[in-house]
């Protein structure tokens, strides 16, 4: 019995022994699991970032596009290859483009803060990049394997905006009023962002103010001359002298007030550039000219619900700048003109206009003389009905170089002897633009669009020219007629946002 009772408790403990051992291998009560959730205090498409009270948004676009007579999908035909309008000239350029933002806000007692990232991934066809026969090379994403970019990167907090943003100083359209043509003249444009500190005043019912601090050296400078340095063939190319930047000592300074209402905005942008050359000469005891303060003043007006049509809008803007020229060739439209064309003149091998926009020129021992601009772009959209529209577009800009810089650049052409006898020289010019396009969006977030946009360069000088050879176009040596240019682009894009 006592034997019994011995082996009976043995098999007990045995088997709690067990049990215990499978009890212990058992999981723990699983946590419960944290969903995303729908944030939709700042909009559609936000959601919670798990364990946390920041919302975030993803957003972008894929798109795919052919631009037909230019050497880039950036604008028209108008100088280098492009102008040259021979066998070394692209008749088409596709590209294939990814873009990705990411957007996070967060509830603070502060106010909202916000971070905002825009990336771009490219690949593009490459372009004509040899010097005529027998060394042709080609030069682009095609090659180098794309290329990837920042459009944008901020942090607002408190009213401030710090970091790569649209400049303050833009319309609410930045480069496009109406258009997809990127190459569109008469007011600023800094659509893929500029480094800036800058704070926003909101006082209600729809007025606001902005004053910012932003890097001239991205997008706002355009080119400061040393008329001592002018050879036949830069002029040729739209370049007159030697490019004479000094270091960056002052980013510009812009003020901004804009008004939203229902029926569309106003805003009037203002900006004081810094002109900072470097030195007359090779070293610096040869002396330099002093700093020369330019500007830029723009009006933009936006006026949407016009009896046209449901959802029409209007958009219009003006700018006048001094020694500021790029706030009205904006930052992708170009600032070099060189293109080639007919001629019915005599002895003539073909005809060129010419022209190059500066900031500010000097030569050896004078100061800066700055450079006056002014121009105007708009764009009327009209919505045929929810699935095509169309924008009628045009934009105009003259520059002006004044008598002391038209002289110094007309004494650095002469000293080169390529103007005939009875020529005469003036580096004015002015540039016309008109474009239509036209849209269909199938279904929603999908969009095919064609644009056609026309361009003539009215340049005043008259006469002749004596050119040398310039090898990259493949330009012999010869009596060329100066002559008003035209060219015509288009761009054919297919574009799904997300």
């Amino acid at each position: 019995m006592k034997t019994m009772r011995g082996l009976l408790l043995a098999t007990g403990a045995a088997l709690l022994s067990t049990a215990a051992a499978q009890a212990a291998d058992l999981p723990l009560k699983a946590k419960a699991v944290e969903y995303v959730k729908v944030c939709s205090l700042y909009g559609t498409g936000f959601y919670y970032i798990p364990g946390t009270d920041t919302c975030i948004k993803l957003g972008g676009y894929l798109r795919a596009e052919t631009a037909l007579w230019t050497n880039s999908n950036y604008g028209g035909a108008y100088s280098g290859q492009a102008g040259a309008d021979n066998r070394l000239s692209n008749r088409y350029q596709m590209r294939s483009r990814e873009n990705l933002n990411i957007d996070t806000r967060t509830a603070t007692e502060y106010g909202v803060v916000r971070t905002y990232f825009e990336t771009v991934m490219n690949w593009t066809s490459g372009s004509y990049a040899g010097a005529g026969a027998g060394a042709t090379s080609y030069t682009g994403d095609a090659i180098s394997g794309g290329s990837i970019g920042v459009y944008y990167a901020f942090i607002q907090f408190a009213g401030f905006t710090m970091g790569k943003a649209v400049s303050t100083f833009d319309a609410p359209w930045t480069n496009y009023p109406g258009n997809n043509f990127d190459g569109l003249v008469g007011g600023s444009g800094s659509n893929n962002g500029v480094n800036q500190f800058t704070y926003t005043a909101d006082f209600g019912q729809g007025i606001s103010a902005a004053v910012s601090l932003e890097d001239q050296t991205q997008f706002f400078t355009t080119n400061i001359w040393n008329t001592s340095g002018i050879t036949a063939a830069g002029v040729l190319g739209g370049s007159y002298g030697a490019s004479a930047f000094g270091g960056t000592v002052a980013p510009d300074i812009i003020g901004m007030v804009r008004i939203d209402q229902a029926w569309g905005l106003f805003q009037a942008s203002f900006a004081a550039h810094d002109n900072h050359a470097a030195y007359y000469g090779a070293a610096e005891t040869s002396g330099h000219p002093s700093d020369k303060w330019g500007w830029a003043a723009q009006l933009s007006l936006s006026v949407k619900n016009i009896p046209t049509g449901a959802g029409d809008v209007l958009n219009l803007q003006a700018v006048y700048t001094d020694g500021a020229s790029r706030y009205n060739f904006q930052s992708l439209a170009s600032t070099s003109y060189s293109m080639y064309g007919s001629t019915g003149v005599t002895g003539a091998y073909q005809s060129i206009g010419f022209a190059g926009v500066g900031d500010a020129v000097f030569g050896t021992g004078t100061g800066l003389s700055t450079v006056q601009t002014w121009g105007m772009r708009g764009a009327f959209t009209h919505n045929w009905n929810p699935n095509w529209n169309s924008a009628l577009y045009g934009a105009y800009a003259q520059v002006r170089y004044g008598q002391t810089g038209a002289s110094l650049i007309c004494a650095g052409i002469a000293a080169t002897g390529m103007l005939t006898a009875g020529s005469t020289c003036n580096p004015d010019f002015n540039l016309g633009q008109i474009g239509l396009i036209t849209r269909w969006t199938p279904v929603k977030n999908l969009t095919f669009s064609a644009d056609v946009t026309y361009s003539h360069l009215d340049q005043k000088y008259s006469g002749t020219a004596i050119a040398p050879a310039v090898a990259s176009t493949a330009k012999p040596a010869a009596i060329y007629q100066l002559k008003d240019q035209d060219t015509v682009s288009m761009l054919l894009r297919a574009q799904r946002n997300w």
